[in-house]
C-alpha cells in the first residue's frame, strides 16, 4: 500500500510539474531571445543620429571611440561603404536599402535592420546581428534550475506521501494482526483505536465483534452443560430398561448400545467443550493411533453386519498407524461411513474396510461396499461431498464428517466405486506433525 502511494503521487506531482515547469522553460526562452533583440536594437537605433549628421570618416572613427561590441554592427553607406562589421550585404540589406527597416531569419540568428538618411539624404542601412548564443544566453541554466527544482519537489512529494502512506498501513497491520489472533483462537485480543477516523471506527467494530464471539462461545459453554445433563437422565432411564429385560441376550446387547450412545454423547459434549474453550494459541498436537481405533470400530459394527447377514473383510497395517487426529473424531467417521453402509445397502450386502500405513508417515483408510453405489459419480468428485447433500434420501452428513476428518489432518478423500460395484470412500489421513517421516512404522 505504501508503495502504491507513492507511485501515486509521484505520477501526480510529475504531471504536475510537466505542466508548470515545460511552459515555464518555453517562456524563459522567448524571454531571453527577446531580451538580446531589443538589446540589439536600442543599440542599432543610438546609431541613427549618428549616421544622419556625420561624414563617413567621422562615422568610421565614432564606431571605434564609442565601443560598441555587444553585437557586431554594420553600417552600409549609399555608395557601397561598409563601415563597422565588414559584412557582405545580404537581400535583407538590399531590402531595408529601399527605405524599409525590418528584421530577417539568418542561419547564424537573427539580423535586425533600420534604413536612415545619411548627412547627404540618401538612403543608408545599419545592420546588426543577434546570434543564436546571445538569444540563448542563460536559457541552459535556468533549465538546469527548473530541472533541479522538479527534482526536489519531487522527493519531498514522495517523502511526505510515503510518511502519510506510513500512517495509515500501520493502523491498517495492527488491525490485521488482531484479526489473525482472533481467528487463531485468542479472543482477548483487541484492537487499539488510532490512525484516521474510518480505522478508528473498523478498530471499534471489530472489538464489539471480539466481544460477541466471547460472547457467544460462553452462551455455548452453557448450551452444551445443559445438554449433558439433559442426556444424561433419559440415557440413564433407557440402560435400566434394558437391564429388566427377562432375555439376558436382549439385555447386554441393548446395554452395549446404550453404553455404546453414552459414550457417543459423551465425547460430543467433550469435543464441544474443548472447542468453545480452546485458544488455538496454544493448542496441544493430537494424534491416535488409526489401526486401534478402526479395528475397535468394526469390532463394534460387526455383530450388527453378523444380525444382517454381511459378509465383513477387515484389512489393517500393523500398528500402531499415528496420525493427525483425536481418537474420537477419527472413531465417529468411522461410525459415520459405517452407519451409511447399514442405512443404505441392502441386508446381506458385503463390505471391506481397509487401512494403509505411509511409509511417510499417516494412512490411507478404505471403506468399500457392495451396495448401490453413487449416482452421478464424476472423476472422484460428487454432490454427497456436500453437507446436507444426499442422493439416498438421507440428511448428507455422513459424508461431510468423512471430509471434515480428512480436511482436519491435513489429508483428503475421494469417492470411486468399489470392486462389487458398489460405493468406496478413501480417506488419505495425515501424519502428526511432531513425527519425523517413517517414525509411525
Amino acid at each position: 500500500m505504501r508503495r502504491r502511494l507513492a507511485i501515486l503521487v509521484a505520477t501526480t506531482t510529475s504531471l504536475v510539474l510537466v505542466a508548470f515547469l515545460v511552459p515555464l522553460a518555453l517562456l524563459i526562452r522567448s524571454f531571453a531571445e527577446d531580451r538580446a533583440v531589443h538589446a540589439a536594437t536600442v543599440e542599432a537605433q543610438s546609431l541613427i543620429w549618428m549616421v544622419a549628421n556625420t561624414d563617413t570618416a567621422e562615422l568610421q572613427r565614432g564606431l571605434r571611440t564609442q565601443g560598441l561590441a555587444e553585437q557586431p554592427v554594420s553600417i552600409y553607406l549609399p555608395d557601397g561603404t561598409v563601415v563597422g562589421e565588414q559584412t557582405p550585404p545580404t537581400r535583407a540589406v538590399e531590402l531595408a536599402m529601399r527605405g524599409q527597416s525590418l528584421a530577417a531569419e539568418t542561419p547564424e540568428g537573427r539580423e535586425i535592420l533600420f534604413a536612415t538618411v545619411d548627412a547627404d539624404g540618401q538612403t543608408a542601412v545599419i545592420r546588426t546581428l543577434v546570434t543564436t548564443e546571445a538569444m540563448s544566453g542563460g536559457v541552459v541554466r535556468s533549465w538546469l534550475i527548473l530541472a533541479l527544482l522538479g527534482v526536489v519537489l519531487m522527493a519531498v512529494s514522495v517523502l511526505v506521501s510515503d510518511r502519510l502512506a506510513h500512517s495509515l498501513v500501520r493502523p491498517t497491520r495492527r488491525l490485521a494482526d488482531v484479526s489473525h489472533r482472533l481467528a487463531g483462537g485468542e479472543l482477548d485480543a483487541r484492537a487499539t483505536p488510532e490512525g484516521p477516523e474510518e480505522l478508528r471506527d473498523v478498530a471499534g467494530g471489530l472489538n464489539h465483534l471480539a466481544g460477541r464471539i466471547k460472547e457467544l462461545l460462553r452462551e455455548e459453554r452453557e448450551t452444551v452443560a445443559d445438554l449433558s445433563h439433559r442426556l444424561r437422565t433419559p440415557l440413564t432411564s433407557m440402560k435400566l430398561e434394558a437391564e429388566s429385560l427377562s432375555d439376558p441376550a436382549d439385555a447386554r446387547r441393548i446395554g452395549a448400545s446404550v453404553a455404546e450412545l453414552e459414550r457417543a454423547v459423551s465425547e460430543i459434549i467433550g469435543d464441544a467443550r474443548r472447542r468453545a474453550v480452546e485458544t488455538g494459541a496454544h493448542a496441544v498436537p493430537v494424534l491416535c493411533d488409526a489401526a486401534a481405533v478402526v479395528r475397535d470400530r468394526v469390532q463394534f459394527w460387526s455383530v450388527l453386519a453378523e444380525d444382517t447377514e454381511r459378509p465383513v473383510e477387515l484389512d489393517l497395517a500393523l500398528g500402531p498407524v499415528l496420525v493427525a487426529l483425536p481418537e474420537s473424531d477419527l472413531a465417529a467417521c468411522v461410525d459415520a461411513l459405517l452407519g451409511n453402509i447399514f442405512a443404505h445397502t441392502p441386508d446381506g450386502s458385503a463390505f471391506a474396510v481397509r487401512l494403509l500405513a505411509w511409509p511417510t508417515g499417516g494412512a490411507r483408510l478404505v471403506v468399500a461396499d457392495a451396495g448401490p453405489g453413487f449416482a452421478g459419480l464424476i472423476d472422484g468428485h460428487t454432490g454427497p461431498l456436500r453437507r446436507g447433500a444426499s442422493g439416498a434420501g438421507s440428511t448428507g452428513l455422513g459424508l461431510d464428517i468423512a471430509r471434515r476428518t480428512a480436511t482436519a489432518s491435513g489429508g483428503t478423500v475421494r469417492l470411486g466405486a468399489s470392486e462389487w460395484g458398489g460405493a468406496q470412500i478413501t480417506l488419505d489421513l495425515g501424519a502428526p506433525k511432531e513425527l519425523s517421516p517413517g517414525q509411525n512404522g
